[in-house]
């Protein structure tokens, strides 16, 4: 704010800092008034007032997914668990022993075994590495005419096929 003063014919002006500015704003009668009527208008409105709908452009509605909390019941609904579906001893049913057999584990560095028809190559895989305690490189599989499965388990390079079969028993 700027205060001018006349002292004996000269005219002097003085500013107040800052802070004094905003120390000195007050409401008037004007301001008073314009608040005592929003507040009249908004009590003739009421709580109900109009609201501004969104316009939807698309047919279909797409429900936002919202917080699922695991349930904890306060029974199990099965007395007893279930048993798991792919046993390894139930997926490798017994090793090959023909003299195909006995050919492909010294050229190809591969075990064949009969397996269970509904066995899958990750399944036989898994079980030759907990039932042997091998890696296996590749798993190829078919299905013979009597119904039942072969599997040719190749081994990695670091192992020797011949020498897990002479530790199965079969050579």
């Amino acid at each position: 704010m700027v205060a001018k003063e006349a002292t004996k014919g000269k005219v002097t002006t003085t500013t107040k800092p800052a802070a004094a500015k905003a120390a000195t704003s007050t409401t008037t009668k004007k301001d008073v008034g314009k608040k005592a009527n929003l507040a009249k208008k908004a009590a003739l409105r009421g709580t109900h007032g109009t609201r501004h709908r969104k316009v939807r452009t698309n047919t279909s509605f797409h429900l936002p997914k919202t917080l699922k909390k695991s349930r904890q019941p306060l029974y199990p609904r099965k007395a007893v668990p279930s048993k798991p579906k792919s046993d390894p001893y139930k997926t490798i049913l017994f090793p090959l022993t023909t003299e195909s057999a006995n050919k492909i584990i010294e050229e190809n560095n591969t075990l064949v075994f009969i397996c269970h028809v509904q066995s899958n190559k990750r399944q036989i895989k898994a079980a030759v590495k907990k039932l042997y305690d091998v890696d296996a490189l590749k798993v190829n599989t078919l299905i013979r005419p009597d119904g039942t499965k072969k599997a040719y388990v190749r081994l990695t390079a670091d192992v020797e096929a011949l020498d897990i079969a002479s530790k199965i028993g079969f050579i």
